[in-house]
């Protein structure tokens, strides 16, 4: 088979591109440790975990206030369709998730939208979903944003940075497209690791 009637046979792949934003990512190089403008591909079984700790995450964000696990993304399909979406959990008992304009608690999880902006603490991250046809596959793709991700959006105010204790100052105004939230089963070391962050960081404020 010649390489052109491969690539017109080989199925096509969803992808999750995402841009992602820190308003210190030069001086911190938070982002350091993820691969830029590279498709990075998983079966479709896979759970794909941001956050401090490489030992655990797929995606490392290098910055102390991350938690060791932030959040999750995987796949899944509706009953009686043959769609792969994305779901989002978050993992983290210090910082709440916000997905557009909607917060996510510890546990909680909820369907992505095909475009949105998620933000905890200082990240946002603009995750976009292009479809595909296979169902063993799917690909990442990352590219650094130089600007706030919320100014690239039409009609989005900018936003203050979302507090340690989860409780967002002001509202943004996209377009919510959820599902139920369900809560799900997370590493039990977490609150171990929890109780030494809030220790290290207290110690850091006296």
């Amino acid at each position: 088979m010649s390489s052109f009637e491969k690539t017109e046979t080989e199925e096509t792949v969803n992808c999750l591109l995402m841009k992602v934003y820190h308003p210190f990512q030069a001086e911190k190089r938070v982002f350091h440790a993820i691969p830029l403008f590279k498709k990075d591909r998983f079966k479709t079984d896979e759970v794909i975990k941001f956050g401090r700790d490489n030992g655990s995450c797929r995606y490392v964000l290098s910055d102390a206030r991350v938690s060791r696990i932030q959040f999750a993304l995987q796949l899944f399909r509706h009953p009686d369709s043959s769609e792969l979406c994305f779901e989002i959990k978050n993992l983290s008992r210090r910082t709440k998730l916000l997905l557009n304009n909607m917060e996510l608690d510890y546990l909680n999880k909820t369907e992505l939208p095909r475009k949105c902006i998620l933000r905890f603490g200082e990240f946002q991250i603009l995750v976009e979903r292009e479809d595909g046809e296979s169902l063993d596959y799917f690909e990442t793709c990352f590219e650094l944003a130089q600007r706030s991700l919320l100014q690239e959006m039409l009609f989005v105010p900018l936003l203050q940075p979302i507090p340690e204790n989860g409780v967002s100052q002001s509202e943004i105004s996209l377009t919510l497209s959820s599902k139920t939230l369900t809560p799900i089963e997370v590493d039990e070391n977490e609150e171990v690791d929890i109780k030494e962050e809030d220790a290290n960081f207290n110690h850091l404020k006296s």
